[in-house]
């Protein structure tokens, strides 16, 4: 301790964080000023603007909650669940499961849409399970970075409404990388996070409720149970709510809003649809880099792969463990295994935001390539 802080340089290439930009970085340490100045007040107002062009959507109710995507997760459920009320989770990989103990933690009835990681689930799965659980929720994960999915949502929002069911959408792994479009789509609670291909570090994550979310959470029979959490107290925090003034309710993460919004801005100057084409531009180029090495993509359909977090089967007679640990004692490079139901089936490999260029996959693919050549495989 009696020694300042020292961190190693990285090449952060797992599904998050991602390395951040200069830029980002300088607008993180800028002097603190108060979380309920004047001047604050405007950073949370260009964040919130920021987050709704991301978004897409027009929707008054748009905050960054202080705190990792998690944070917008529980944030979600808390404020829109009550007691005994029936929610239904598809779950593909990890952050449905989350989503899932985090509402029977509510008290909700929870019913669990199952496929193994990267599986797909159709319209008419989806709405014959509506018809036969009604829930007040539907969740589901459009980037699900533990199997490296990227989830269509066209014709689910409309669903949801047609069966008077909110559409709840995590795209923390896979805003700014793959097309959203929360008001067009009809998603009625979208929610993120800052580390992934916003660049940003850890620990703020962008939130938006549509009117008819706001209608369901602000006329509730029992209070959220969260405290930290009510968006009763985070709607006029952020200015949301209406009122001439913002009374104290917590103190957010400062130095981590002038990031965020400097992260928002930079995609706003680089614009949507080019870092979607970006992200997909280099994913592919990743993809014919892998094949080359003879390993096996873990999803097979090119249309559903997640463009931020590329999935690989561990190659047959190694261990992943190694094949890590090797890439990152002698390149400092991060990839990653599996979480939750994909570990032990996938090392994941992640190009998004910053990271997102064709320079950084090929030193992903010579670092792979190294490790396959020097790690030993194990015997049949």
């Amino acid at each position: 301790m009696l020694r300042p802080l020292e961190a190693p340089l990285r090449h952060l290439f797992g599904p998050g964080p991602s390395n951040v930009t200069p830029r980002i970085l300088a607008a993180g340490s800028r002097p603190i000023i108060g979380h309920m100045h004047p001047e604050m007040y405007e950073i949370m107002n260009d964040i919130k603007k920021g987050i709704q062009y991301a978004f897409q959507t027009e929707n008054n109710m748009t905050i960054a909650m202080s705190g990792s995507g998690h944070a917008a997760m529980e944030c979600a459920v808390f404020n829109t669940v009550e007691p005994g009320e029936s929610v239904l989770v598809a779950i593909n990989g990890i952050w449905g499961e989350r989503v899932a103990e985090i509402a029977e933690r509510s008290g909700a009835n929870v019913h669990r849409m199952v496929k193994a990681p990267g599986g797909y689930f159709s319209i008419k799965e989806i709405e014959q399970a509506i018809e036969k659980h009604k829930p007040v929720l539907f969740f589901l994960t459009h980037g699900e970075s533990s199997a490296g999915l990227c989830h269509p949502v066209d014709g689910i929002g409309d669903i949801c409404r047609k069966h008077n069911c909110l559409f709840l959408v995590d795209t923390v792994a896979s805003l700014g990388a793959a097309p959203i479009f929360m008001d067009k789509q009809n998603i009625d609670i979208l929610y993120s996070g800052s580390q992934k291909a916003l660049n940003a570090p850890p620990g703020t994550a962008p939130i938006s409720f549509n009117e008819r979310a706001c209608h369901k959470m602000f006329n509730r029979k029992t209070k959220p149970i969260s405290y930290l959490f009510d968006m009763t107290h985070l709607s006029n925090y952020w200015g949301c709510d209406g009122k001439p003034a913002r009374i104290y309710h917590h103190t957010g993460p400062v130095s981590g809003f002038f990031a965020l919004r400097e992260s928002l801005a930079i995609l706003a100057e680089k614009g949507l649809e080019e870092s979607w084409k970006k992200h997909k531009e280099v994913a592919a180029y990743l993809y014919r880099g892998l094949e080359d090495l003879g390993v096996k993509l873990f999803i097979p359909d090119r249309d559903l792969r997640l463009p931020s977090v590329t999935t690989i089967a561990i190659p047959e007679g190694y261990q992943w463990r190694e094949l890590l640990s090797y890439i990152m004692k002698h390149h400092q490079m991060e990839m990653t295994g599996g979480l939750g139901p994909s570990m032990d089936m996938v090392i994941r490999i992640g190009l998004m935001g910053y990271n997102c260029e064709k320079r950084n996959a090929d030193m992903a693919l010579n670092a792979f390539a190294d490790a396959l050549k020097n790690c030993k495989k194990t015997k049949a």
